[in-house]
C-alpha cells in the first residue's frame, strides 16, 4: 500500500491528514482513545508536548551565518507579510467585531502571517537562486503562536500572562541557541521535523469536533484566496524593492500547514478565543489547501515574468552594443 505516498499528493499532507483525522475520531468517536497510558497521552491531552517539542526543532534551524542581503530581502518579505496580516486583522477586530464573512480575527492573523516553508524552498529552490532560497531564514522567525500572541497582545486583542509568552518562546529560543551553538544538532533536528508534525497535528484534531466547523469551508476557501492575493502582492512589491526578483515573494503567498496549530494555542493562553478557535483552526487548514494549489501558480507566473524581462533586457543590450561597434567603425 502506498499510503505515504497518498498523504503526500495532499497540499501540506503530513499536517491536514492527520489533523482530519483526529477531528474525526473525536466527533464520531470520542472515548476511543481515552483508554489511558500511553493511548491517551497521543490522543487531546497530548498537544502541548507535542507542540513544545515543535517549537524547539523549528528554533534548531534558525542561523545566524546568513549574507547580510538575504537577510535583508527576507525580512523585509516577513515584515510585509506579517504588517499586512495585522493590518487588516486589526481592521476586522475594531470596526466589525472581529467577524468578515464569517472569518474572525484570529483565523485572519494566523493564515496570513505564516508562509509555508518547505513549499517556499522547493519553490525557490527549482525557480529561484541560492539567495532566494536563502531568505527564509529570517522568514522563519513566522513558525509558531509566538508572534500571533505578541500581536494580538499589542493590539489589545487578547489577554495573555507575559509568562505564558516566554513560556512560548522559550523552546524556539533554546533550539535556536542549541542549532547555532552546534551545526550537527541543528542538522540532527532539521531533518527529523517532519516525524513530529504528523502527531502535532493528530492532537490538535482531537482536541476539535466536526460539528462545530461544518461552516468554515466556504469561508476557509475564501481566506486561501486572500492570502494569496492580498500577501502574495505585498511580498512581491517588498521584495522587488529590496534587489530582489520577485520570486521569492511569490512563494511566500501561502499559508503554512503547521499554522492550523496557532488558532488552539492561542485558545489555550486566552480562553477567550476557545469558542472561535475549532472554526478557525479548520478555517486555516483550507486556506493551508487553497495555498498550496495557487501559490505555485503565482511562482510560476513571476518565474516566466522575470525570465522574458531579463531575455528582453538582455536582447535590447546586444541590439545597443552592436550599434554602437558600427558608429564607433
Amino acid at each position: 500500500m502506498k499510503i505515504m505516498k497518498a498523504v503526500n499528493r495532499v497540499p501540506g499532507g503530513l499536517m491536514v491528514v492527520p489533523l482530519f483525522i483526529g477531528m474525526i475520531i473525536n466527533t464520531f468517536f470520542p472515548t476511543l482513545l481515552k483508554i489511558g497510558g500511553f493511548t491517551e497521552a497521543l490522543s487531546g491531552i497530548g498537544y502541548p508536548t507535542v507542540l513544545g517539542m515543535y517549537l524547539f526543532t523549528c528554533g534548531t534551524k534558525m542561523t545566524l551565518k546568513t549574507a547580510p542581503r538575504m537577510l535583508k530581502r527576507g525580512t523585509g518579505i516577513l515584515a510585509a507579510k506579517v504588517c499586512t496580516a495585522i493590518l487588516i486583522a486589526f481592521a476586522v477586530a475594531r470596526f466589525l467585531d472581529g467577524d468578515i464573512f464569517g472569518l474572525s480575527t484570529l483565523a485572519i492573523m494566523v493564515a496570513m502571517s505564516d508562509t509555508n516553508g518547505g513549499m517556499f524552498l522547493a519553490l525557490t529552490s527549482v525557480m529561484g537562486d541560492k539567495e532566494d532560497a536563502g531568505t527564509y531564514v529570517p522568514q522563519s522567525i513566522e513558525t509558531g503562536p509566538f508572534l500571533t500572541m505578541l500581536f494580538l497582545v499589542g493590539a489589545g486583542l487578547a489577554n495573555i500572562p507575559w509568562l505564558t509568552m516566554v513560556s512560548v518562546i522559550a523552546p524556539i529560543m533554546m533550539g535556536a541557541l542549541l542549532g547555532n551553538l552546534d551545526d550537527d544538532i541543528r542538522n540532527f533536528f532539521g531533518t527529523h521535523e517532519p516525524v513530529i508534525v504528523p502527531f502535532m497535528a493528530f492532537t490538535l484534531g482531537q482536541n476539535i469536533n466536526l460539528n462545530s466547523v461544518l461552516t468554515a469551508g466556504i469561508q476557509g476557501i475564501l481566506l486561501g484566496v486572500a492570502v494569496w492575493i492580498i500577501t502574495g502582492f505585498v511580498c512581491i512589491v517588498a521584495d522587488k524593492w529590496l534587489g530582489g526578483s520577485g520570486i521569492a515573494g511569490a512563494a511566500a503567498s501561502s499559508t503554512a500547514g503547521n499554522a492550523a496549530a496557532v488558532p488552539k494555542a492561542v485558545a489555550m493562553a486566552d480562553p477567550s478565543y476557545n469558542l472561535i478557535a475549532p472554526i478557525a483552526t479548520v478555517q486555516v487548514a483550507a486556506s493551508v489547501i487553497v495555498t498550496a494549489v495557487l501559490t505555485p501558480i503565482l511562482t510560476s507566473w513571476m518565474y516566466n515574468r522575470v525570465h522574458k524581462e531579463r531575455a528582453d533586457q538582455a536582447a535590447v543590450n546586444a541590439s545597443l552594443h552592436c550599434e554602437s561597434k558600427v558608429s564607433s567603425n
